[in-house]
């Protein structure tokens, strides 16, 4: 078989190449240009049209004043708590579930099974669920943002598929020692379906991180507030009074648009540096828990 290649597939590989090309530059661009006007001069952004590559005047005001506000570190604060023990919550959880509905000896699992996925495609509503939260007390408190979405039927069902792919013998096998439910949870099934787990972290530790909702609708202690509420305030409701104190009256109004700017930047860049340790993870895990067998 000759190894040149024709001129259609020369066509078709070029082709592919500048797709690939203009798909990641719309990808990787937004970020570039939040990145750039951040450090920009105020003026010199308010004056430029088009893209930009190279900062409009070198200057680190808009975060000087991001990193003064008062209420970022504890909106910081906020957040990595819900997403350090809203994951820890969350797999923990799906994974209990998980391995209950994977394994062949539980009666009615299939029923139950059906019952959860009925839940992706209809819910009670904004309403009722707020009026459910009054009833349990966790109104304005941070079980409101944990206990709502403890378990994801989306992630459920990846990890049950996963669990079920693994053989039956081990499980036969680990009980003939005397094991119990847990012990071949997380001492056989969960060590090997570590990039399932992995998936499972990103998932719901990215979900975490960009929630507002349940903030907004739930907490009125600006206090419990996460990060991504302030940013709504700063991006939706274009306030960004609370966070320019010390800044001359005059300079506020070019001054807040970088300040939106280093705003997106400083409640993304975290979870970008995140996700590139997870990533070897993160093919392998989906499809693992694509596909049974």
């Amino acid at each position: 078989m000759s190894g040149k290649m024709t001129l259609a597939e020369r066509l078709f590989e070029a082709a592919n190449l500048l797709f690939l090309a203009v798909l990641s530059f719309a990808s990787v661009y937004p970020v570039i240009y939040v990145l750039i006007s951040s450090v920009s001069s105020p003026d010199l952004l308010l004056q430029s049209r088009g893209f930009l590559f190279f900062p409009q005047g070198f200057q680190l005001d808009a975060y000087k004043v991001v990193f003064q506000n008062p209420n970022l570190g504890q909106a910081y604060f906020n957040t990595l708590f819900y997403v350090v023990a809203g994951t820890l919550l969350n797999v923990f959880f799906t994974s209990l579930a998980a391995y209950a509905l994977s394994r062949q000896n539980v009666m009615w699992s299939n029923p139950a099974m059906m019952l959860i996925v009925f839940t992706m495609f209809f819910s009670g509503g904004l309403i009722p669920n707020y009026l459910l939260m009054g009833e349990l007390g966790l109104l304005n408190t941070r079980w409101a943002i944990l206990f709502p979405g403890l378990i994801s039927t989306y992630n459920l069902i990846i990890m049950r598929t996963s669990f079920q792919g693994i053989p039956v013998s081990l499980e036969e096998s680990a009980r003939i020692d005397g094991a119990s439910d847990f012990t071949i949870l997380f001492r056989i099934i969960l060590p090997l379906s570590m990039p399932v787990v992995a998936v499972m972290i990103l998932f719901y530790g990215v979900t975490h991180w960009n929630a507002w909702f349940n903030a907004f609708i739930y907490l009125r202690d600006r206090g419990l507030q996460p990060l991504q509420l302030l940013l709504r305030e700063v991006l939706i409701q274009n306030n960004t009074d609370s966070m320019m104190t010390g800044v001359g009256s005059g300079d506020k109004m070019p001054i807040g648009e970088t300040i939106k700017y280093a705003m997106i930047a400083v409640s993304t860049i975290p979870i970008l540096i995140l996700y590139p340790f997870l990533q070897k993870y993160f093919v392998k895990g989906v499809m693992i828990g694509a596909v049974k067998g």
